[in-house]
């Protein structure tokens, strides 16, 4: 919430219930082109404590601020839809973890953000209630699969957003759409309440304009959490870094990120980033991280397979639309309701990566591509550790190139799934990222750039992201 808004309250020249039918009638009018938005929350019961907060001084950490939530994670009361026609009428009957938390802390949710379906994207195409635009450049895609949160925080819609990230799906978009996206540590932020796609992927995040509000909604969020087992805490970094404490960091720059195919516009403007990262004295070396290679075959293994297993559960018995729906369907028995509905519910991605995993998890091929997959993987996850011996944070380019149209990979998968090939070894790692704005290409569209650091040095991260944020700014 802006500070001028933030005043108002305080002295009584506005009521937050104001403030929020601004807010909500500024989505309705900007969401008509955007489609960012599958629903809004009409019926906001926690704003009755705002003015009374703010007036008495009682201010908790996230007082006020709109959160646009994807629309994979449960809110109470609200539809969680994941994008897909199979859950297209499903209502929350409860709040994830998070959601329960940002409450607490005085945040409001304003409604629930458009995404890939079950999050199975990297353009928001695949979404069952049509595609998100890019608040730059409204023929492009905003990235996916969380394109509708980001999209949200890009056109002044919310002031942050929350997304989950399987293999850069906070990041690609945050990148695409010029915000900050961050991906914690696997496990830093418990993911009771989120419908999972790949269970050992999956991590949320917040999305936003600038890192500092990323932080304030990261430290509300992590932590143990009772309904999650592999929730864990993150270090503490209590300090507050300055450029005098970078220059005393060494930032490593893998050379696997620069000999890809590369637009050469991004690979240009990271290149000058780095450049005057060393004239102002911060130390720059680099690295190796030879199976980064393998990273983007290794997570088309791993990724179906756990999908496969997670997405058996939508049966259209306890998940789906109502029998009286389906009669078009001409369904005569269970067997046909098992195989016709599942068909007519998922869209061709979704039944693409179900294919997939139920393959490599077959008998026969399970050693020779699922344990194999995870063997690299833990390959992945060494030539982070072993580089973090030698640097205390990595840089590269977030994406290999920048936004582009709609249509012009959604025909051809492989060239789709390569979109990710920056931010897929970070989720096989299960280390922290976070994908910062650096600027825009001749054409407008916004270039990223992403830090990132060992598990569990998440605030650490943030805070450095901090300084370099402020020195993008100032070069």
């Amino acid at each position: 919430m802006k500070q001028e808004i933030f005043d108002k309250i305080k002295e009584g020249k506005l009521k937050y219930e104001e403030y929020i039918f601004d807010v909500l009638n500024n989505i309705k009018n900007i969401n008509k082109d955007i489609n960012a938005f599958i629903s809004l929350n009409e019926n906001i019961k926690e704003i009755d404590k705002i003015d009374e907060n703010i007036k008495k001084g009682n201010i908790r950490k996230l007082e006020g601020m709109t959160f646009a939530i994807k629309d994979n994670i449960l809110v109470d009361g609200l539809k969680t839809t994941a994008g897909s026609k199979m859950l297209k009428d499903y209502i929350s009957i409860y709040d994830a973890t998070v959601i329960r938390k940002i409450k607490e802390a005085g945040g409001i949710i304003v409604g629930k953000t458009n995404m890939d379906e079950f999050a199975m994207g990297s353009s928001n195409e695949t979404s069952y209630f049509g595609v998100v635009k890019n608040p730059c450049d409204l023929s492009k895609v905003p990235g996916g699969s969380s394109g509708g949160s980001v999209a949200s925080v890009a056109s002044n819609m919310v002031d942050v957003a929350l997304g989950s990230d399987t293999a850069g799906s906070i990041r690609q978009p945050a990148s695409f759409c010029g915000v900050v996206g961050f991906k914690p540590t696997y496990g830093a932020v418990s993911r009771f309440g989120l419908i999972s796609m790949s269970s050992s992927l999956d991590v949320i995040g917040p999305i936003a304009k600038n890192v500092s509000d990323c932080e304030k909604v990261f430290d509300v969020i992590s932590g143990i959490d009772d309904y999650d087992s592999t929730s864990i805490n993150v270090y503490e970094e209590e300090k507050e870094w300055n450029l005098e404490d970078v220059k005393k960091l060494t930032i490593g720059i893998p050379k696997e990120y620069f000999i890809s195919d590369i637009d050469n516009e991004v690979k240009e403007s990271i290149n000058n980033f780095i450049s005057k990262l060393k004239e102002l004295g911060i130390k720059i070396k680099e690295i190796s991280l030879p199976h980064t290679e393998y990273a983007i075959a290794c997570y088309y293994i791993i990724m179906p397979a756990e999908v496969s297993s997670n997405l058996a559960r939508y049966d259209n018995i306890r998940y789906g639309s109502k029998i009286d729906d389906l009669k078009y369907l001409n369904i005569n028995n269970l067997k046909d309701l098992y195989f016709k509905t599942r068909g007519d519910g998922f869209g061709m991605e979704v039944k693409r990566r179900i294919l997939l995993g139920t393959y490599v998890l077959s008998k026969g091929f399970y050693d020779q591509y699922y344990t194999k997959a995870q063997k690299v993987r833990r390959l992945i996850k060494q030539d982070f550790d072993k580089a973090f011996n030698d640097v205390d944070v990595i840089l590269t380019p977030t994406c290999p190139d920048t936004a582009f149209g709609f249509g012009e990979k959604s025909k051809d998968p492989i060239l789709m799934y390569l979109s990710d090939i920056f931010t897929v070894p970070m989720n096989l790692a299960g280390i922290p990222a976070i994908s910062l704005s650096l600027c825009k290409s001749k054409n407008g569209l916004p270039i990223g750039l992403q830090l990132v650091m060992q598990d569990k040095l998440d605030k650490r991260l943030l805070k450095i992201s901090k300084v370099i944020e402020n020195l993008i700014n100032y070069i």
